[in-house]
């Protein structure tokens, strides 16, 4: 028991520090993304900030710790305030897994660097190992929110970009049922349907960055 309690906090210690910082720069992207649109709604309630207090949603904070799936506090936004309406549903959409894309490639490049500068030294010094296995976590869990973010289901983000694309009547009669369709994903989460595919997935861009680092460094 003391060793299960003991990896579970040594794992914690690798990963919320990933996790923080993912999602609060994913959802600083939405936020600046809205108001450089014209919407300052988010800026407006205190969401435009890499403070992630603003950001973090308890629930869903603690699942993504345990679990391996959960969520942050959605940005506030008012697609009415856009300059344009589905120019600003696309672009304030992608604004996060952008900033995961960035978060993924930057911790990549910082690992790797560390490989090449440190070498075996990596292994046997216990603060440049613990490093290295955030910096895992971290480029791991970016991968997985780009994959997870893009899936066209709402309310996450893959599905504004698909429905933007619509026309407006299939856009709002879709949405209209988005509570609905979010509780059905997060069954399919729970029961595990949609973790084969979003792992694949997720392996694939997380192993892409591994080769094209490999191969500079």
């Amino acid at each position: 028991m003391l060793e299960n309690i003991t990896s579970f906090l040594r794992n914690a210690l690798y990963v919320v520090p990933a996790i923080l910082i993912s999602l609060t720069f994913h959802e600083f992207g939405h936020a600046y993304a809205a108001y450089k649109m014209g919407d300052p709604t988010a800026r407006n309630l205190g969401r435009m900030t890499l403070n992630p207090l603003a950001h973090i949603d308890p629930i869903g904070f603690i699942l993504l710790v345990l679990f391996g799936f959960g969520w942050a506090k959605p940005v506030p936004v008012n697609p009415r305030n856009y300059n344009n309406f589905k120019k600003g549903e696309i672009v304030v959409s992608l604004a996060g897994v952008t900033m995961n894309l960035i978060l993924a490639v930057v911790g990549a490049m910082i690992l790797y660097t560390m490989l090449a500068v440190n070498g075996y030294k990596m292994m046997t010094d216990s603060v440049l190992s613990t490093i290295a296995i955030i910096l895992y976590y971290f480029v791991g869990l970016n991968c997985g929110l780009i994959v997870f973010n893009l899936i066209p289901i709402p309310p996450l983000d893959g599905s504004r970009i698909l429905f933007a694309i619509l026309p407006n009547k299939f856009y709002f009669g879709i949405m209209k049922y988005e509570r609905y369709i979010m509780i059905a994903m997060f069954l399919l989460l729970l029961t595990g349907a949609l973790t084969t595919p979003l792992s694949y997935l997720s392996n694939l861009i997380y192993n892409a960055f591994n080769k094209f680092f490999y191969i500079i460094f």
